[in-house]
C-alpha cells in the first residue's frame, strides 16, 4: 500500500488534516492542499495515485480540476467529497468518470471502499452495464436514469424472460432485480443465472418486502434487498459494493 499517494484537495483546513490522517491509518501515503491551483503546481501531482477533492472551493473548484486534469492527459482516478451534494455536480462528475461522489461527513468504510475500487482500476463506470428488471415501467425509467445519472451503463427489461434472451446477460456487471413480477420472477431468475454459471451480483428492489423471501435471495448470494422506493445514495452505495467484488459477470467454464 506504501507506493499509493493519496492527494487530498480541500480548501477546508480541518478536513484535509482529519482525511489525510484517516488515509495515512489505511496504510497509504497522503498529500494535502489547500486548492486545485497548488496542487497542480505540485511536484505530488505525478506521483499521485488517486484524488480526494472537494467539489466548491474558492478558485478552480473539483469539477474544473476534473477536466484540467482530463484535457492534460492525467488518468488519475478521482472521489468527489462535498458537503453540498446535488444531483446536477454529481452526473457531471460521474459523466466525466469519477470513481464516487461521497457526502460529508462521510465514514470511515465509505472513504476505503472508494479509495480500494480507484486503486483496482475499476473506476472506470463506463464499462460496467447495469441491467435492470422490473415490470413496472416508472421503475424502469427513473431507475436507468439514476443509474445513468452515477455514470454507469444501463439497459432496462420488462421481464426476466427478456433479459435472459437479451445480448446483454454477458455483458452485465450488475443486475437490480424486482422480487415480484409476472411470469418469471426474480428470485427464480436468480436460480436460474446460478445454475447457468453466472456469477452476476444481483440486487433485490421490491415494495413488497417478506421475510421469506429477502432470507432466500441473501442465502442464495444477493447483494442487497432494498424497498421501494430507495434514495439514491442507498442505490449508489449497494452498486458501488456489488462492483468492488471481482469480477464474475461472466458465465463460469
Amino acid at each position: 500500500m506504501t507506493r499509493n499517494l493519496i492527494s487530498v484537495v480541500d480548501d477546508d483546513e480541518s478536513i484535509r488534516r482529519t482525511t489525510t490522517f484517516l488515509i495515512e491509518s489505511f496504510g497509504f501515503r497522503a498529500a494535502a492542499f489547500e486548492s486545485a491551483e497548488s496542487f497542480l503546481k505540485s511536484v505530488q501531482l505525478h506521483d499521485t495515485s488517486c484524488l480526494l477533492v472537494d467539489v466548491q472551493m474558492p478558485g478552480m473548484n473539483g469539477l474544473r480540476l476534473q477536466s484540467e486534469l482530463a484535457a492534460a492527459g492525467f488518468g488519475i482516478p478521482i472521489v468527489f467529497i462535498t458537503a453540498y451534494d446535488n444531483k446536477d455536480a454529481r452526473r457531471q462528475a460521474m459523466q466525466a468518470g469519477a470513481v464516487a461522489f461521497l457526502g460529508k461527513p462521510f465514514n470511515d468504510e465509505e472513504l476505503l471502499q472508494a479509495v480500494r475500487l480507484a486503486l483496482r482500476g475499476e473506476h472506470a463506470a463506463t464499462k460496467n452495464l447495469i441491467s435492470v428488471i422490473d415490470d413496472d415501467e416508472s421503475i424502469r425509467r427513473t431507475t436507468t436514469l439514476l443509474i445513468e445519472s452515477f455514470g454507469f451503463r444501463a439497459a432496462a427489461f420488462a421481464s426476466a424472460e427478456s433479459f435472459l434472451k437479451s445480448g446483454q446477460v454477458h455483458d452485465t456487471s450488475c443486475l437490480i432485480l424486482d422480487v415480484r413480477m409476472p411470469g418469471m420472477n426474480g428470485l427464480e431468475l436468480q436460480s436460474e443465472l446460478a445454475a447457468a454459471g453466472y456469477g452476476i451480483p444481483v440486487i433485490f428492489i421490491t415494495a413488497y418486502d417478506d421475510k421469506e423471501s429477502r432470507g432466500r435471495a441473501m442465502q442464495a448470494g444477493a447483494v442487497a434487498f432494498l424497498d421501494k422506493p430507495f434514495n439514491d445514495e442507498q442505490l449508489l452505495q449497494t452498486v458501488r459494493s456489488a462492483l468492488i467484488a471481482p469480477d464474475s459477470s461472466r458465465k463460469a467454464t
